[in-house]
């Protein structure tokens, strides 16, 4: 199972870090908001371990951000010193699952860890989505977000954008694309994959400043975040 804290406290981030790894968690570490929001949107985490108060961007900001802007459903495990009810509710109502008061005993949070990472489990069962970036496909639904935005494909479009994103950072052919998206096993010499390839940036890229699309030249195309 693999976890981000986000924790500005050194030595809590660190307890939480080395008390995780023992018990056969894979830990990623985050010191500010900045830091764990970029973390979030580009690794695929089981669980977040997410402090309230927080350097530059707050942690009920960063909950917010991930739930609304870039339409990440990981189970949120929000830490809190300040522990009133208005706290309590304010994360909760901006996304996070579950809440601990600092300071806390590391069996009671490592339950909770493990409690919701079986609950991300089930959820990504359910929703069957594919992510990259800030983008999100819902296989299940046939719909594609990007930063909160609806975003309508052709099939074709859909099938092609699903097949980069399965194979996100591995650089495919025009000849790869061919086989899989139109089923052609051969090179017919048609342009069909770059003219579909266009009509894909200009809806996913074109309109927002990260391009995800990438030519590699001779040898065809590769989706990064």
């Amino acid at each position: 199972m693999k976890v981000l804290i986000i924790d500005d406290e050194v030595s809590i981030n660190g307890f939480i870090k080395k008390g995780l790894e023992e018990n056969g968690f894979e830990v990623m570490q985050a010191f500010d908001g900045e830091m764990g929001l970029r973390l979030a949107r580009n690794g695929d985490f089981d669980v977040i371990v997410l402090d309230l108060i927080l350097p530059g961007i707050n942690g009920l900001e960063v909950c917010r951000k991930l739930r609304e802007e870039y339409q990440i459903q990981t189970p949120i495990l929000m830490l809190t010193a300040l522990n009133t009810t208005q706290d309590v509710v304010e994360g909760l109502d901006n996304g996070a699952d579950d809440y601990i008061g600092k300071p806390f005993k590391f069996q009671e949070l490592l339950a909770r860890v493990r409690a919701l990472g079986r609950r991300k489990g089930t959820l990504t069962e359910q929703a069957n989505l594919l992510r990259i970036s800030d983008l999100v496909m819902d296989l299940d639904q046939k719909t594609v977000n990007r930063a909160g935005q609806e975003i309508q494909l052709t099939q074709k479009e859909f099938l092609l954008l699903e097949c980069l994103i399965r194979n996100k950072k591995r650089v495919l052919s025009r000849l790869d694309l061919l086989e899989k998206v139109w089923d052609i096993h051969f090179d017919t010499g048609t342009n069909v994959v770059d003219v579909y390839m266009n009509y894909l940036r200009n809806k996913i890229d074109k309109p927002f400043d990260q391009k995800l699309i990438q030519t590699v030249v001779g040898m065809g195309y590769v989706i990064r975040d």
